[in-house]
C-alpha cells in the first residue's frame, strides 16, 4: 500500500489550488483542519471503518458534522474524499496543504526549546536572525526543557541549529575523538 503522503499529495495540491482559486488560504486551513479534527473523532472512526455506511450516508454525515464550518467547495471536497475512500488521510493531507500555503505566503513556523524561558528581546532577535537566514516570515513557538543545561534548540523546517550545551560537548567529543 503507497504512504498516506503519497495518497494525500495530490487532494492537498487540488485544495491549495481551489483556496486560491477564492483567494482564501486561510479559510481552506481552517476548513481543512476542522475536518480533520471530526475525522479523528473516535465515534466518526467506527462509521468510517464500518462498511455498512454507504458512501451517500458518509458524505451527509460528514457535510453535517463540519456544518458551517465548510462552504460549498469545502463540501464538495469532502464529498470527493468519501467517494475515494480517502478520509483516513485527511490529516496529511491538512499538513501537506499547510506547507504549500506557507510556501506561498512566504512564512514558517520556528521552534525554539531553551534551558531557561526567553525574554521579548531574546524572542524578537532570534524571530529576526531566522527571518534573515530563511528568507520568510517567522513565527516563534517557545518552549522549555529543564533538561537542558543551557543554550537552545532552534528547528525551521528542515534546519536544526543545536546550541545547546550538551550539544556543543558532544561535538566536542566527537572532535576529540577524530
Amino acid at each position: 500500500m503507497a504512504e498516506k503522503s503519497t495518497i494525500a499529495r495530490p487532494y492537498a495540491l487540488a485544495a491549495f489550488g481551489l483556496a486560491q482559486e477564492q483567494n482564501d488560504l486561510a479559510k481552506w486551513s481552517d476548513m481543512l483542519g476542522f475536518a480533520a479534527v471530526a475525522v479523528a473523532d473516535e465515534v466518526m472512526q467506527d462509521y468510517i471503518s464500518n462498511p455498512k455506511v454507504d458512501i451517500e450516508t458518509m458524505s451527509r454525515l460528514m457535510i453535517e458534522v463540519c456544518g458551517d464550518q465548510l462552504n460549498d467547495m469545502g463540501k464538495n471536497f469532502i464529498k470527493v474524499l468519501v467517494e475515494n475512500k480517502r478520509l483516513d488521510v485527511l490529516f496529511e493531507i491538512v499538513t501537506l496543504y499547510n506547507q504549500h500555503r506557507a510556501d506561498a505566503e512566504k512564512t514558517i513556523e520556528a521552534e525554539v526549546i531553551s534551558a531557561f524561558p526567553l525574554s521579548d528581546a531574546q524572542q524578537s532577535s532570534l524571530q529576526a536572525g531566522l527571518k534573515k537566514r530563511l528568507g520568510r516570515e517567522v513565527s516563534l513557538v517557545s518552549k522549555v526543557d529543564e533538561n537542558l543545561l543551557g543554550g537552545a534548540i532552534v528547528r525551521a523546517g528542515d534546519l536544526v541549529i543545536d546550541g545547546s550545551v550538551s550539544g556543543q560537548l558532544d561535538k566536542l567529543a566527537t572532535a576529540l575523538l577524530h
